[in-house]
């Protein structure tokens, strides 16, 4: 499986999650691999478990820059895009900062409405210029 649908991958899993929060994290994460009927991956591991233990970091940064927006007047779609992408900016060194952006875009243009990639665009460049990261990563 590719990165671009690991990347996907992840992002289901994290939107499916938000409704399941209740549910044993673990459980979900195997029975999700079960049901998508794909095998354990390093990327999809570190990313779908990142973004969790990091959420209130990642919506700290997310709400801090999407000014007049509270997070939970943000789609589900787009701030769990949102989430994925800073996850990747900011922890994982393997993914370059122009692939992780447009490919958060890419996303939100297939599962968002036709005015969310411009938000989230516009979004994660501001976290990644307030964070310092450079497109070179």
């Amino acid at each position: 499986m590719d990165r671009r649908t690991l990347r996907e991958t992840a992002f289901k899993m994290l939107f499916e999650y938000e409704f399941k929060k209740d549910e044993n994290i673990d459980t979900f994460y195997t029975e999700a691999l079960d049901i998508l009927e794909i095998e354990d991956n390093e990327y999809l591991h570190t990313a779908f478990y990142g973004v969790i233990e990091k959420k209130e970091e990642l919506d700290s940064d997310i709400g801090a820059t999407a000014k007049g927006w509270k997070l939970s007047r943000i789609s589900k779609v787009s701030l769990n895009v949102m989430r994925l992408c800073v996850y990747e900016m900011t922890a994982m060194e393997d993914v370059p900062f122009a692939v992780s952006l447009n490919e958060a875009v890419e996303l939100t243009k297939k599962y968002d409405d036709d005015k969310a990639p411009k938000f989230v665009n516009g979004v994660l460049n501001t976290v990644a210029k307030n964070k310092g990261l450079k497109e070179d990563k």
